[in-house]
């Protein structure tokens, strides 16, 4: 209901209704929400949530057994067991917006769809069904029925591919090709396939998301049930094998960009890239995803997975699209109920039903090993994986362990624990573990250290998983990568912003669900990810649907209706702004009918590059052609045709420079938009003509956008917007980004410092490594 205060009204209205067809005095879960978190106060959000439920019920034991959550870190609020009266009485209270009876949602696995307003996206088979959706990655699993090919016919004429069949690999008429890459020929026997097969997951899921079938009544182990399908579900799929156990070869990821390009594909999506950014020339990505472009190619690529740390954006080639990772309305959790009945939330995909029944509780500090001289200090995050940690203490018990990572449930499965508890602050999306596992916040940590501190024999439970509303979404996750780019700082990226968290879509069966060492369950078909990886496919099926419509547009066109028609995301929920999700959440439905786009071609990329200081030696590098930079000065790329203005300022400069963009009516004839912009006080705009006039299709008209201001100093990024309209349903948006830092952009030595440093971190903190792996490490 859009007005929560109309709900009060009606409430007991509702509640008399419900008096007549339902036992009143059975206590039945409600939500409870109060709005935004209070600002200070001494008394914590939970212990007034007990207040309240105390004051009703009668009783602390009673209001502590009727509490299942408090929402408690983004918003105020709890869920407890209520009777229709008892909810009446809350929703009569000072603070409280609404109370609602508790509704199981039928959330699907590729909820982002909806989520984002793509219900009903459908072309059809005969337009979407011409689009070939190339993906470099691990492979599919071809028996997956999110690949099943009925009702498909043959591939489009214009398809060159082949199908590799090694290990009894098949193609469909879904799946039209595959190619395995492997440029050292040399495989796990027991874990890999040479052969286009899927043994790790991660291809599937990235494949299933683009462009699967339709599938109702799917889930993982029961959570999300829903209906999965891809973005664009009717067309078809190339897969070009490139990432195996040991990560992802340049050679073969330029060989893949080879192949798919001359195999006739439309859109090729990437969920790789490395830790660390690299000059264009240094890397095959952008290397291949030039020559995509060049061939009428988009390739959307993953921005990676070291956020929040600025410049971290490791795929920032202008010519493709990047695309961060942000939340939907849905998030997993999984309680931990202590033996005084205090109930915690911790967030975890945990599919492990403990029937209610409690088991020990053990602190991982208390586990060590003293008779080696092991301290609480050394074992406290069970990262350990020698005999510092007493073994005999965790076998059956539930461990605490004061860290997030995986290593660390790894370790507790190998010690036959029943169950983790791990903490992380502010977790923003759940993972799945080989075991009962939950997250917790460090708050809840100190109530969990007191409960075991003053209790003789302290034990706990987990309960399995739930699928809850998150009223928050969509916010970029802490792990997606941020800009700016390090190499083009008048180039802002990501780009935009996708659904890569919390994802559940098509898995490998041979592969494990849990990305925790030892995992040792298989047979899962489908499982929930989070990433960039996830993000990435996302933006591939926008623009598949987009190409399945406008099957002449130019990559940078496709991609500019995609950024210029993307949702406005909160600016409060992400102080870094654009550096987290560039033009905004992707709206595939709008970006079908954008009215003007951003056109660019292969020379005006090359333009960019020269001025940028790329000579003819190193462009050639890049571009694999003869092309030059004779008699172009080296300068700003202020009159790049991009769909954002971006403006980085030297420390202590003033802000100024002039936009020149041309757009392209690709809306009805005779259209007139007129531009309104918006920006910080601090920074004058002024567009020139504010007003452009359209007669035909196609028509071509420029403008320029000048921006300044004072000189600026450590001033955190200042952002608004230019936007288009023509009076009705269509405007064009284009973000104005200025901003600065004390170190050049773009040199050598700015290949930066904290990534450097981030390195050095991998090597110590044992687990990192391969959550990093599992998140961003090479596959994003």
């Amino acid at each position: 209901m859009k007005n929560p205060r109309m709900f009060l009204i009606l409430y007991p209205f509702l509640l008399a209704a419900l008096v007549l067809s339902c036992r009143c005095d059975e206590r039945k879960l409600h939500i409870v929400y109060m709005g935004d978190l209070p600002k200070g106060g001494d008394l914590s959000v939970s212990s007034s949530h007990h207040t309240i439920l105390q004051t009703v019920l009668g009783s602390a034991s009673s209001a502590k057994e009727s509490l299942v959550y408090s929402y408690e870190r983004s918003f105020n609020g709890f869920a407890a067991k209520l009777t229709v009266n008892e909810a009446a009485r809350i929703a009569e209270m000072e603070g409280v917006v609404s109370v609602n009876p508790n509704r199981m949602l039928k959330l699907h696995t590729t909820r982002s769809w909806d989520f984002m307003g793509f219900t009903d996206g459908n072309l059809g088979p005969g337009l979407e069904g011409q689009v070939i959706i190339g993906l470099l990655d691990t492979g599919v699993w071809p028996e997956h029925p999110s690949f099943n090919d009925t009702g498909f016919g043959p591939p489009p004429s214009k398809w060159k591919g082949t199908c590799q069949t090694a290990t009894n690999f098949t193609c469909n008429n879904k799946i039209i090709g595959a190619r395995y890459y492997k440029s050292d020929n040399s495989y796990d026997d027991d874990n890999e396939a040479p052969s286009p097969r899927d043994t790790e997951g991660h291809g599937t899921h990235t494949a299933s998301t683009a462009g699967g079938v339709e599938l109702p009544g799917t889930s993982f182990y029961g959570l999300a049930e829903g209906v999965a399908r891809g973005g664009a579900r009717n067309a078809r799929i190339a897969v070009y094998k490139v990432c195996w156990l040991t990560g992802c070869s340049n050679a073969d990821v330029l060989k893949a960009f080879d192949d798919a390009i001359a195999d006739g594909v439309d859109i090729l999506s990437v969920s790789l890239g490395s830790l660390f950014p690299h000059r264009f020339f240094d890397d095959p990505i952008a290397i291949g995803s030039f020559h995509a472009m060049q061939n009428g190619i988009l390739t959307s690529n993953s921005a990676g997975n070291s956020g929040p740390d600025p410049v971290s954006v490791v795929n920032f080639a202008p010519w493709t699209l990047t695309v961060a990772a942000s939340t939907i309305d849905r998030k997993f959790v999984a309680n931990l109920v202590l033996g005084n009945g205090l109930f915690l939330t911790g967030i975890s995909i945990n599919s492990f039903d403990l029937n209610g029944t409690s088991y020990p509780l053990v602190w991982g500090g208390d586990a060590a090993n003293i008779s080696i001289g092991a301290s609480s200090d050394n074992t406290r995050t069970c990262m350990l994986e020698s005999d510092e940690m007493n073994y005999g203490m965790l076998a059956g018990a539930i461990v605490l362990c004061e860290n997030p990572f995986d290593a660390a449930a790894s370790n507790i499965f190998h010690f036959n624990g029943t169950g983790v508890i791990m903490v992380d602050n502010a977790p923003q999306y759940a993972s799945s573990y080989p075991l009962p596992a939950t997250v917790i916040s460090p708050d809840d940590l100190r109530k969990v250290m007191q409960y075991i501190k003053t209790t003789k024999y302290p034990v706990a439970t987990i309960l399995v998983g739930e699928a809850w509303k998150d009223a928050m979404a969509p916010i970029v996750v802490s792990f997606s990568s941020r800009g700016p780019s390090p190499y083009s700082p008048d180039i802002l990226k990501p780009d935009v912003t996708a659904p890569g968290v919390d994802i559940l879509a098509g898995w490998s069966p041979l592969a494990p669900p849990s990305f925790a060492y030892g995992d040792t369950r298989s047979g899962v078909y489908f499982n929930v990810v989070s990433g960039t990886s996830m993000s990435c496919p996302h933006a591939t099926a926008a623009a598949a649907y987009v190409k399945a419509a406008h099957p002449d547009w130019s990559p940078a066109v496709i991609k500019s209706a995609i950024m210029t028609t993307a949702y406005v995301m909160d600016p409060s929920q992400n102080t870094d702004k654009e550096f987290a999700y560039g033009s905004g959440h992707i709206n595939p439905a709008g970006a079908v009918d954008p009215g003007l786009v951003f056109d660019a071609s292969a020379a005006d990329y090359i333009n960019l590059l020269c001025k940028q200081g790329y000579n003819t030696t190193t462009l050639r590098m890049l571009t694999g052609d003869n092309s030059t930079c004779a008699n172009t000065t080296i300068g700003r790329a202020f009159d790049f045709n991009y769909p954002i203005l971006s403006m980085y300022v030297e420390d202590g400069q003033e802000i100024t420079g002039t936009f020149k963009r041309t757009v392209t009516n690709v809306g009805p004839l005779n259209s007139t938009y007129t531009a309104t912009w918006q920006m910080p006080s601090l920074i004058s705009v002024t567009v020139e003509p504010s007003v452009l006039e359209f007669s035909v299709v196609g028509e071509r008209k420029s403008f320029t956008v000048t921006v300044v201001g004072p000189a600026i100093k450590q001033q955190p990024i200042m952002s608004g917007a230019v936007t288009w309209s023509d009076g009705g349903s269509r405007s064009v948006r284009t973000p104005v980004v200025v901003y600065n830092y004390n170190y050049d952009l773009g040199s050598e030595d700015s290949k930066l410092s904290k990534p450097e440093k981030k390195k050095d971190v991998l090597k110590v903190k044992k687990g990192l490594l391969h959550k990093n792996y599992r998140n961003g490490f090479i596959k994003n």
